[in-house]
C-alpha cells in the first residue's frame, strides 16, 4: 500500500499554528494512507465520507467530526455526490500544550488513547456555527491565539453535559447528555432524553444507571435546575416564567426540585446571587 508522509515543518508555514483546507472528496478508493506528525480535525460539510484508517474505517455523514491524532494514518473516500470535507491542520506543539493546560481534555478528542480516533456529531445548527467559526479562522492571523479561540469553544460545547460520562460509555449516551443541556430537549423531560439518545426508553434508563448512576429523569432535572439558576441570576423573569421554561409548570414541584439541587429556595438563591451583588438590603 502506498503511503504519503507529511511533516508539520513542511505543511505549516513558519509562524502559523494551523492551516484550513476545504476540498471536494473523490469517490475513488484511495491507493494508500497519509501518515503525519501533526493532528487534524476533519468534518463533513456536505455528503458522506468513508474515513480509511490503518486497521479500520469510519463512515461519516454530514455533521460528523473526527479528531485525527498524529498517529492516525488516514485517507478519505466520498460515499455520496458532491461531498465536501473540511480539514484543520494544527501545530502538534499547540495541541500538546493545550492538553497539558486543561485537565478536562485528558483522554478525550486529540488526547484519546482509544484504538480509533474520536468521532462526534454536530446537528444542523451546530454545524453552521462550526462552519462560521472556521470561516472567521481562515481570515485570521493563523497564530496560536486564533487556533485556541476556535478549539476551546468547540471542546467546551462537546463537554457540556458529557464531561462526567466515562470514556467507555456509548457515544449515544454522551451525545444525549450533551443535548440535554438544550432547553428544547430538557423541557420534554426523560422522554426528550430518550428521543435524542435514539434508543428505547428502558435501554436508555439501564445504560444511564450503569454508566452515570442516574436515571434519565435525574439527568434532565439536573440540567433544568442548572438552567433555572442561571435564569434567576441573569434575568428579572418571574419564578412562574422560569419554571414553565424549564418544562415544570407546577410551581410547587419546581420549588421542591430547586431546593433538592441548590439547598435553598429560588427566591433566596436570586437574592444571594443577584440582588445582594447589586444592591444589598
Amino acid at each position: 500500500m502506498l503511503q504519503t508522509v507529511l511533516s508539520a515543518v513542511d505543511f505549516l508555514p513558519a509562524g502559523e499554528a494551523f492551516q484550513l483546507v476545504r476540498a471536494t472528496v473523490e469517490p475513488r478508493r484511495p491507493r494508500g494512507l497519509i501518515r503525519r506528525d501533526f493532528p487534524v480535525l476533519v468534518w463533513v460539510q456536505n455528503g458522506a465520507v468513508r474515513l480509511h484508517l490503518a486497521e479500520s474505517r469510519i463512515e461519516m455523514v454530514e455533521g460528523d467530526v473526527v479528531f485525527l491524532r498524529a498517529s492516525d494514518a488516514h485517507a478519505l473516500q466520498a460515499r455520496a455526490d458532491e461531498t465536501l470535507a473540511v480539514l484543520l491542520v494544527f501545530d502538534p506543539h499547540l495541541i500538546d500544550t493545550l492538553g497539558q493546560r486543561h485537565e478536562a481534555l485528558a483522554g478525550r478528542f486529540f488526547w484519546s488513547e482509544e484504538p480509533t480516533p474520536v468521532r462526534v456529531h454536530r446537528d444542523i445548527r451546530q454545524l453552521a456555527q462550526m462552519n462560521q467559526a472556521a470561516l472567521r479562522l481562515d481570515r485570521s492571523r493563523r497564530d496560536g491565539l486564533e487556533a485556541e479561540a476556535f478549539l476551546l469553544p468547540l471542546f467546551a460545547s462537546l463537554l457540556d453535559g458529557a464531561n462526567l460520562v466515562p470514556p467507555d460509555a456509548p457515544d449515544w449516551l454522551a451525545r444525549a447528555c450533551a443535548a440535554a443541556e438544550d432547553p428544547r430537549i430538557f423541557r420534554e423531560g426523560a422522554a426528550g432524553f430518550a428521543r435524542v439518545a435514539g434508543r428505547a426508553h428502558p435501554h436508555v434508563s439501564r445504560m444511564a444507571r450503569k454508566y452515570l448512576d442516574k436515571s434519565p429523569s435525574e439527568i434532565v432535572n439536573a440540567q433544568r435546575m442548572a438552567y433555572a439558576a442561571k435564569r434567576l441570576t441573569g434575568t428579572l423573569d418571574s419564578l412562574a416564567e422560569i419554571a414553565a421554561d424549564c418544562g415544570i409548570p407546577n410551581l410547587s414541584h419546581f420549588h421542591k426540585l430547586f431546593r433538592q439541587h441548590h439547598g435553598i429556595t429560588p427566591q433566596r438563591y436570586r437574592k444571594a446571587h443577584q440582588r445582594d451583588l447589586i444592591q444589598p438590603a
